[in-house]
C-alpha cells in the first residue's frame, strides 16, 4: 500500500520500520520541525527524521496542516492511507479526507480509556493492570474515532514510563502492520467507541511530580514509575532538591509524612501518609543518578530529618 507516515519521537519509529520492512511503500513521512532540546537548548532532528533520512525517504516538516501548498503536496502523493503515531500536529479535516481509506492512528491505550496526550502515564498513575494499543480511524475529536484494532498488555509492576513506551512501541508496529493485512482483505470492521468508559489522560505539569509525602506509599510509588523519565519526582531536604527514580514499599513503619525513619542497605525509608517508601536510586540537582548508598556518602541524611511537602 501507498503510506504518508506521520510520526515525531523514539515510541514512532518503530512503526515506521515494520511498514517499511512488510513492504509497504512510504511515499511521505511527516514529522515536526527540529526544535531545541535539552540543557544547551540545541537544534535536534526527531527520531522518526533521523530513521527516515537513513532510509532515503521523502520527508516533509510542516509547522502545521493546514496550509493549501501542505494539503496540495500531501494530495499528490495518492496515498491510500496516512499512519500516525504519537505526530503531535492536528490534522484538519481535509487532510484526513486526503489518504483513500483515511487516517490510522496507533494509540497508546485501550480506547475509550485514556484518550489524550499521556496515556501511558495516567495507566501507571491509576494503578491499570493493563494497557494496550488501539488503532483507530481518525476523525475530528480527540481520540474519538472507531476502533479498527485492540492488543492488550500487562503493566508490570515495575514498569515505569520509559519501559512501558517501549514496550507498546514495539506491539503499535505489530499491530498497524496487521491492521493494514485485514484492510487489504476487507475484513477491517470499524467499533465504535463506547462512551460510557471514556477517561482523558491529559498533558503532564511538571507540579504533578513535586511528591506529597501524605499521600499513601502506594500513591507515591506509582508516581515515581510514571514520572520516569520525565519530569522525574523530586523532593526537597534540607534546602536541596532531589529527585526520585527507583522506590518500591516498605510496609507500615511509623513516622510522620516525609520523614526518614531508617537508613538500610535496601535504601532511604521515608514515612508517608500510608504506609512507607524505600527510596532506592536518587539524584541531587546537577548531580547524576546514584544509588542511595552511593549517594548518602556524598549527601549524609539520618533518621529523623525530614522531607518537605508541598505547602509546607
Amino acid at each position: 500500500m501507498k503510506i504518508i507516515f506521520a510520526g515525531t519521537p523514539a515510541f514512532s519509529t518503530p512503526a515506521l520500520e515494520a511498514l517499511a520492512n512488510a513492504g509497504h511503500e512510504i511515499e511521505l513521512v511527516l514529522t515536526q520541525p527540529d526544535r531545541p532540546a535539552g540543557r544547551g537548548m540545541k537544534i535536534d532532528a526527531s527520531a522518526v527524521k533521523l530513521l527516515a533520512q537513513e532510509r532515503n525517504l521523502a520527508l516533509l516538516q510542516p509547522e502545521s496542516l493546514k496550509q493549501a501548498e501542505v494539503q496540495a503536496r500531501l494530495s499528490a502523493v495518492g496515498a491510500d492511507v496516512m499512519v500516525v503515531a504519537a505526530y503531535g500536529l492536528i490534522l484538519p479535516l481535509a487532510v484526513l479526507n486526503i489518504p483513500r481509506f483515511g487516517c490510522l492512528n496507533i494509540h497508546a491505550s485501550l480506547l475509550p480509556r485514556w484518550r489524550g496526550a499521556a496515556p501511558i502515564e495516567r495507566a501507571i498513575l491509576a494503578g491499570d493492570r493493563e494497557t494496550g494499543i488501539t488503532i483507530m480511524q481518525m476523525d475530528q475529536g480527540l481520540d474519538t474515532g472507531a476502533i479498527l484494532l485492540q492488543h492488550p498488555i500487562p503493566i508490570a509492576q515495575d514498569d515505569t514510563a520509559q519501559t512501558l513506551r517501549d514496550k507498546l512501541a514495539l506491539l503499535g508496529a505489530h499491530c498497524i502492520v496487521e491492521a493494514l493485512i485485514h484492510m487489504q482483505q476487507g475484513t477491517l470492521l470499524p467499533v465504535p467507541q463506547n462512551e460510557s468508559g471514556m477517561t482523558y489522560a491529559s498533558k503532564l505539569e511538571k507540579h504533578e511530580a513535586e511528591i506529597d509525602w501524605r499521600s499513601g506509599a502506594e500513591n507515591i510509588g506509582r508516581a515515581v514509575r510514571a514520572f520516569n523519565p520525565y519530569p522525574g519526582t523530586h523532593s526537597r531536604i534540607h534546602g536541596t532538591s532531589i529527585k526520585i527514580w527507583q522506590a518500591s514499599p516498605a510496609g507500615d513503619t511509623g513516622g510522620d509524612p516525609g520523614q526518614i525513619v531508617a537508613i538500610e542497605r535496601r535504601g532511604i525509608i521515608v514515612a508517608c501518609g500510608k504506609g512507607a517508601l524505600v527510596l532506592e536510586i536518587v539524584q541531587k540537582s546537577g548531580g547524576k543518578k546514584l544509588s542511595a548508598a552511593s549517594f548518602l556518602s556524598g549527601f549524609p541524611l539520618q533518621p529523623g530529618d525530614r522531607f518537605e511537602c508541598p505547602d509546607d
